[in-house]
């Protein structure tokens, strides 16, 4: 009889055939007789007393087939058994997994995690290999374009909220996309790599999309001139009616669809309170295959760069869209369930804040400390502590230096570094008069303010929302 290793070595061999056998759909014939092998193998080697048992899941490779040309981007690992894997792309085809495989048809959540991404690193642009995203979604059978205006409703407060400068909501349907291809005749097969294509005008100009889709994707000038005759519109509700009278574009079921149901968004748009924010861009495609209608993405409108400076190019800040597809792929009975979702770029925001503070000469904050609690003399750490136990009882953010006789310049200059706006300090004289010296850390200018008054002169100064802009 073969070593056991020998024996281990035949069994993952095995296991690795039926696996492959399956996924290519072999007869059912054929794959029983190579699961009896792998059986018969298992029985020669027998158990190993020596080992711990363990119950695992075999992971699969989940990503593949919903990406479109942006596959190449995903992160390829193997295990040592052979398995494959990958890296999570997005927090999107987990969340539909977690879906399917709890067999939940009704839920809003929101997520935020690291992905992985195997693209060229450019950290100006906030582009990375590894980073952080932001993810709102809603699951669920509900009217149509209500969650999806929630959807939009919820991006134009964030981006707002961050006062990361003035923006635009790019919207458009894949339905009205695969429509207007339809009806410029390009063939069924090229609709997703043409989609690719017009998904960079936001990049480059219309001549060189035309050029990759007639000399790389092989697609006749005439056809990718018709396609170039609607993707350059852009505009508000008034071209979604104009589209809808298109004598083309009216006759193709799905453009008309979606068409439809966008009339329908702006109708919600309007009523949110956020129709000048939105703009129905036909070039906007988002190349992910799992979109199945309604797509958004938000980008910046910024000024032209002044002398000397470089212009903040991080693309798109957030973006979403639909996919009703996309649970029905993990569920084994193929059910579907609608959903919605938008996702935020944390670390391409996180750039455009600290390229416009340092252009401002300004310092990033690292802290929301509202207050540093000093001493001007030694031996007053017993009254430090007793002040910010006082700050921090009646929710005043507030810390101090791990020293019990810390110069008063070096607790300044910690305060000017962390972007700390005000310094309680107490000293002898400020104790007799039952007083606290508050001081403003940009101004330099200090204040007398009685003990009773301080949490309330604090939440005073510190009321308004702190910018980061």
């Amino acid at each position: 009889m073969a070593d056991r290793a020998t024996l281990e070595d035949l069994v993952r061999f095995q296991g690795e055939r039926v696996r492959v056998l399956k996924q290519q759909k072999a007869s059912a014939e054929q794959i029983e007789e190579e699961v009896a092998k792998l059986l018969k193998l298992k029985a020669q080697l027998g158990p190993d007393e020596g080992k711990q048992k363990f119950v695992l899941k075999t992971p699969k490779e989940t990503l593949t087939g919903k990406y479109g040309e942006d596959s190449k981007l995903i992160y390829d690992l193997k295990d040592q058994g052979g398995e494959l894997l990958s890296l999570r792309y997005d927090l999107t085809v987990p969340f539909a997994r977690y879906l399917a495989m709890n067999k939940l048809t009704n839920i809003k959540r929101y997520h935020i995690a690291k992905v992985y991404r195997r693209d060229n690193p450019a950290m100006t642009r906030g582009r990375y290999r590894e980073f952080y995203q932001c993810d709102f979604d809603i699951a669920g059978q509900f009217d149509p374009m209500i969650p999806d205006a929630e959807c939009l409703k919820i991006m134009c407060e964030i981006l707002s909220s961050l006062q990361i400068g003035d923006f635009l909501v790019k919207v458009n349907d894949r339905r009205i996309l695969d429509g207007t291809f339809a009806v410029c005749g390009v063939p069924d097969s090229k609709f997703r790599t043409i989609c690719s294509s017009v998904d960079k005008l936001d990049k480059v100009s219309w001549e060189e999309v035309k050029s990759e889709m007639v000399g790389e994707k092989g697609l006749a000038p005439e056809v990718a001139d018709r396609i170039g005759d609607y993707v350059q519109q852009h505009g508000g509700v008034s071209l979604v009616e104009q589209l809808l009278q298109d004598p083309k574009l009216s006759q193709n079921k799905q453009a008309l669809e979606g068409l439809g149901n966008l009339k329908l968004l702006f109708e919600y748009l309007t009523l949110f309170g956020i129709a000048d924010k939105i703009s129905f861009d036909l070039s906007l495609a988002r190349g992910l295959d799992y979109y199945t209608g309604v797509i958004f993405e938000a980008v910046l409108l910024q000024p032209p760069a002044q002398a000397g400076e470089e212009p903040l190019g991080v693309g798109s800040v957030a973006a979403g869209g639909r996919y009703d597809g996309l649970v029905g792929m993990f569920d084994p009975k193929g059910r579907k369930v609608p959903c919605v979702g938008l996702s935020i770029g944390v670390e391409r925001i996180f750039s455009i804040v600290e390229q416009r503070m340092e252009a401002l000469k300004e310092k990033v904050r690292t802290t929301e400390t509202q207050v540093l609690v000093a001493s001007a003399q030694k031996k007053l750490l017993e009254e430090r502590l007793k002040l910010i136990s006082e700050l921090w009882d009646a929710g005043i953010k507030a810390e101090l230096l791990y020293k019990k006789n810390p110069k008063l310049l070096n607790q300044l200059q910690y305060c000017e570094e962390a972007g700390i706006p005000l310094v309680a300090i107490i000293g002898e004289q400020e104790l007799k008069d039952g007083v606290i010296k508050l001081r403003s850390v940009a101004s330099r200018e200090e204040v007398d303010v009685r003990r009773e008054d301080l949490v309330e002169e604090i939440k005073r100064r510190t009321r308004q929302p702190l910018c980061i802009c």
